[in-house]
């Protein structure tokens, strides 16, 4: 095939792309009103195959947004309400003794709610450490393993889990293993006033504003495809590997703030996601190669989970995104050795 050729076949499908998720959204904003950043954070990880950790007081739409993704997406939906009760066989499912017309016992596995492709893990930190464990193997393996036989998920498969930050009584922190398991954890503010005025309009007439399906799992997987052909040039490349390596303290990329305030840096899926989230951004933009600014725009969903704070750090009240953005910005698009570039 002629380079004329390939640069016509990628430039119909990055109109694809950008088509299939502009009808996603459009729909999400049939009856999501505001909060734009956050539902490009949710796309961004779909669009990519990740999942996604939606933190935000109770009321703001959170679990409406999942919801209202599912009915935007062809593909299999489930929602798993986090207790302290839970058990994990309630939500990977448990073999049971069934009786054969022929009189015999034999076991019998009874899938669990995990068996669907979006999974709205809601209120995530209810449950104990024991039951959020259960969510692990999927989120990684896309596979769960009950009696030691290995059950494949269908494809593609995604887990939005929602958790509340200021309700601590009865709840039970991620630990960092699973967080980083999340493509982006999503921070969910208050609406404006303007919103607001819309939120009452659409709610309190007697509206009922719903999300049409407009695109099935396998176009969503071509897009997934497609994310991973977009180009990142080396110094681009290397300037996302050195904002992770910025956060390591103590490290040689260190900066000050980091070797002060943090505890433990980024793990290499934070670059990772860096970068596949920054490819879905360039497409959106109408490019076929990742910008030094695309880095920049999905730097704090990507690794404000990623990174844990000191004694110190907590002491005097320092806030992750704020400790982000100080390494962010000392962090220089030009690295010093030409050798790491």
């Amino acid at each position: 095939m002629s380079d004329t050729a390939t640069n016509d076949s990628m430039e119909a499908r990055a109109d694809a792309f950008r088509l299939a998720y502009r009808r996603v959204k459009d729909e999400i904003g049939k009856v999501i009103v505001g909060h734009d950043e956050i539902v490009h954070g949710v796309l961004t990880c779909l669009f990519v195959g990740g999942h996604a950790l939606l933190e935000g007081v109770p009321g703001l739409g959170k679990t409406l947004l999942v919801r209202t993704l599912a009915d935007a997406v062809s593909l299999d939906f489930n929602r798993i309400q986090f207790t302290p009760d839970l058990m994990p066989a309630d939500i990977l499912g448990t073999n049971v003794v069934m009786e054969t017309p022929d009189g015999r016992r034999m076991f019998e596995f009874q899938r669990g709610p995990i068996f669907s492709q979006i999974i709205l893990a809601d209120e995530i930190n209810r449950a104990t450490p024991k039951t959020q464990s259960a969510l692990l193997e999927a989120m990684q393996e896309k596979s769960v393993t009950v009696g030691g036989t290995i059950h494949t998920l269908k494809q593609p498969f995604f887990v939005l889990a929602t958790q509340n930050p200021i309700e601590q009584e009865g709840t039970y922190p991620l630990p960092e293993a699973q967080l980083d398991r999340f493509l982006f954890k999503l921070v969910v503010g208050y609406s404006t006033r303007e919103e607001l005025a819309t939120i009452l309009d659409r709610t309190t007439r007697g509206e009922t504003p719903h999300a049409e399906k407009v695109i099935d799992g396998d176009t969503l997987m071509q897009c997934q495809a497609l994310v991973r052909e977009v180009l990142i040039a080396p110094h681009v490349q290397d300037y996302a590997i050195r904002l992770a390596l910025a956060t390591h303290p103590e490290g040689p990329f260190a900066v000050d703030v980091t070797n002060r305030y943090i505890r433990w840096g980024t793990s290499p899926r934070g670059v990772q996601t860096l970068v596949l989230a920054a490819k879905v951004r360039a497409l959106l933009d109408g490019r076929y190669n990742v910008s030094f600014e695309d880095i920049r725009r999905v730097y704090l969903p990507s690794l404000r989970h990623r990174v844990l704070l000191n004694f110190e750090a907590q002491a005097e009240g320092i806030d992750t995104d704020e400790l982000l953005l100080k390494v962010l910005g000392a962090v220089s698009e030009k690295a010093e050795d030409p050798v790491a570039a």
